[in-house]
């Protein structure tokens, strides 16, 4: 036990990577958590430093890091909208698009936005002459 509190206290040895001081104040954002155990600290450093890894190392195996020798972010957003196991980092990890892409998708969407509506109107309309 107290060795691995002097490796948790900034020793050269340490058992994590991550600023566990970082992961505090993290933790303690949850309105639910009121205090924080040490070893439950630790713990979770150590879980998402090895989440980390597996992502990174999927995201270089699966993606095109292998070709450039290099793990890209395009590597790491491809892995969270195709693998079913990182999904749920697709919000946090969208793929990059030109802004002037984006800026077409939204003229684009407004368009249809404005020829569906008026469908429907056209549609209420036919339906309201068939019941006359």
């Amino acid at each position: 036990r107290r060795k691995m509190a002097a490796r948790l206290s900034g020793g050269e040895n340490r058992l994590v990577s991550l600023p566990l001081s970082r992961i505090r104040v993290i933790m303690k954002s949850s309105p639910e958590v009121s205090s924080i155990n040490q070893d439950a600290l630790f713990l979770t450093a150590k879980a998402t430093e090895l989440f980390v890894q597996y992502l990174a190392t999927y995201s270089y195996k699966h993606g095109r890091g292998k070709e450039k020798n290099a793990l890209t972010y395009s590597d790491l957003s491809h892995t969270a909208e195709e693998c079913e196991t990182f999904q749920f980092l697709a919000d946090i990890l969208p793929k990059k698009i030109l802004a002037s892409k984006y800026l077409k998708m939204l003229e684009k969407e407004k368009r249809d936005g404005e020829v569906g509506e008026g469908d429907e109107d056209e549609e209420e309309d036919e339906a309201v002459e068939d019941i006359r």
